[in-house]
């Protein structure tokens, strides 16, 4: 959050563009890298959106899911009673904080933080899960805009399709497709790096 002191002989806050929180000149623009969010500018934009064209961005990063390593990005936080029989591990629920990377190395450049939850929810031998992310950008032309994602996660499929349901920032009313595919998984750590190819369409 970008606070700035707010003194006596400084200028007003509103008259910098500002706004006053607990004593302190917030820049709300800062806050969300490049874009406004106060609810003035998300107003102003939804009376000007008749004029806007929707364009299409494509995306590609590397999503580092990691479990059993000093400092994992992803932790179970429930499971059922029955999670343990054959054959699909049915219940567990696991909540994650996933770096996202420019290239598949864990050296790589951090873009993105992949933030949500996933849970196994078949019964079925396809051990399919259910995944609700969001994509929050830190860097670039980006930085400060998220995609919210919504899917079925088929892990033995090649392609696993998610859906972009919303987005905010530069993302506001996104709409596409997430596609993903494994790039490397270790059976015995289950750590696994994640190749995202994104189509989206925004405003």
């Amino acid at each position: 959050m970008a606070l700035l002191p707010c003194g006596r002989k400084q200028v007003g806050c509103k008259r910098k563009g500002l706004e006053k929180r607990q004593g302190r000149c917030f820049d709300p623009v800062q806050d969300h890298g490049s874009i406004d969010q106060s609810p003035e500018a998300v107003k102003k934009w939804f009376k000007e959106l008749r004029n806007a064209k929707e364009k299409l961005t494509e995306l590609h990063f590397y999503v580092h899911d990691r479990v059993t390593t000093e400092s994992p990005t992803s932790v179970p936080i429930a499971q059922a009673n029955t999670t343990s029989k054959p054959p699909t591990m049915f219940g567990p629920t696991y909540v994650f904080d996933d770096p996202m990377t420019l290239g598949p190395e864990p050296s790589s450049k951090i873009i993105s933080h992949a933030h949500g939850i996933t849970s196994s929810a078949s019964k079925e031998e396809d051990a399919s899960q259910i995944g609700i992310m969001n994509l929050a950008f830190n860097d670039g032309k980006f930085n400060g805009s998220a995609l919210s994602v919504l899917g079925d996660y088929p892990f033995f499929q090649k392609y696993k399709e998610m859906a972009i349901v919303g987005g905010s920032g530069a993302f506001r009313l996104a709409r596409g497709i997430v596609t993903a595919i494994i790039y490397t998984y270790n059976d015995t750590t289950q750590n696994e790096i994640i190749d995202f190819h994104v189509l989206v369409l925004h405003y």
